[in-house]
């Protein structure tokens, strides 16, 4: 049903060949997700059939996942060096038997720059294929949606099983890891044969908390932290984030005035999302409620972003983008302030949108009360 949606859109923009290289996008269409950081792979697609270049390392995982029409396997090992030992040269034998008059479909932010150089090169014409993906990603089916929200229950469960064991004297990392034990060991049970993975961080203290985005270390908690938890589980690709801020203690009284702004803020954008709404809007209206109170200079970033099968995907919740919220996208909700001395605050959630508003598919308490240890 995918690649038949994809073709259709070849079909619209006059687009005679595909060649993707994003991994997601891939998988999305052709069901095959390899552990790719230094072998390219190749989807190529056109109206009757589809092609794959891939290392031969992968040649039997890719054929027990995908239903692509052909495959063409490059080789680095001594005994096949009389064989393709360099991905470029299948797809140059490809290529050389399209007509010149064809439109190549590329990701124009991710094709590599020798490859562009070849196409041009050869005289193809390229037209960007990238947004056309982004749009068909952006709207989950139902089956997507129901990995996602297994996803969201995973890691709600590695927030308890990571909250329930808090205390002064412990690492971040040794935090982290009795989530991780406890959304493997359901995974375990519940998916059986599934592929399930995680990635969490987490920013201890007032002079690490300031700072949104640090790998756990091995800090030690200490009385009065204040800390951000932030936690990605997947399950057959889809993912949910799910992200606390807690306190070591009691909190001081602009600690406190902080973090319920920044609940007050994710509350915002719960309210303003719904189809029809422009994704500019979600933003601006969390925004104001730090601005009105005098923070809006401790903001740091966007109100979320999309997710699916990529940590980051699009489309964004920042305040210059117009597009026009629709049923069925899948959002995170996460606006945070930063304030030196202080430290930092930000709840993060992963709602889906609804016919008329939208749901969230984690549900860790949000509260003040239940988030001091």
């Amino acid at each position: 049903m995918r690649m038949s949606m994809f073709r259709s859109r070849m079909a619209d923009k006059s687009i005679d060949y595909t060649l993707l290289w994003d991994p997601d996008n891939q998988y999305y269409l052709s069901n095959f997700q390899a552990i790719s950081y230094s072998r390219p792979i190749v989807l190529l697609i056109e109206q009757k059939k589809s092609q794959y270049i891939i290392p031969a390392l992968e040649e039997d995982h890719a054929k027990e996942k995908t239903n692509v029409d052909e495959f063409f396997i490059y080789h680095e090992k001594v005994q096949n060096s009389h064989l393709n030992t360099d991905y470029k040269e299948p797809l140059c034998n490809i290529m050389n038997d399209w007509p010149k008059d064809v439109v190549v479909g590329v990701e124009m932010d991710i094709l590599p720059a020798s490859i562009y150089q070849i196409l041009h090169e050869q005289g193809f014409r390229m037209k960007d294929i990238e947004q056309d993906l982004i749009e068909l990603r952006s709207v989950k089916d139902q089956e997507e949606i129901y990995w996602l929200e297994q996803a969201g229950r995973l890691s709600d469960a590695a927030l308890e099983a990571s909250f329930a064991n808090v205390r002064v004297g412990m690492s971040e990392l040794e935090f982290d890891s009795f989530g991780d034990q406890k959304l493997l060991e359901m995974a375990s049970k519940e998916f059986p044969g599934l592929i399930v993975g995680y990635e969490n961080w987490t920013c201890s203290g007032i002079e690490r908390s300031v700072m949104p985005h640090l790998h756990s270390s091995t800090r030690k908690y200490e009385n009065n932290d204040v800390i951000i938890h932030s936690r990605q589980v997947w399950i057959n690709g889809y993912r949910a984030e799910n992200e606390r801020t807690f306190f070591m203690g009691e909190p001081t009284e602009e600690q406190k005035k902080c973090f319920q702004l920044a609940v007050d803020a994710q509350q915002a954008g719960f309210d303003m999302v719904k189809p029809g709404v422009k994704a500019k809007d979600v933003d601006i209206a969390s925004f104001d409620i730090f601005e009105e109170k005098g923070y809006g200079k401790y903001v740091q970033h966007r109100i979320g972003h999309g997710l699916g099968l990529t940590e980051h995907e699009e489309p964004y919740l920042r305040f210059d983008n117009d597009l026009v919220l629709e049923e069925g996208m899948v959002y995170t909700i996460e606006p945070g302030i930063y304030v030196p001395g202080v430290g930092g605050f930000r709840h993060s959630d992963t709602v889906i949108v609804t016919k008329d508003g939208c749901r969230s598919i984690t549900a860790y308490p949000r509260e003040m009360e239940k988030l001091m240890f």
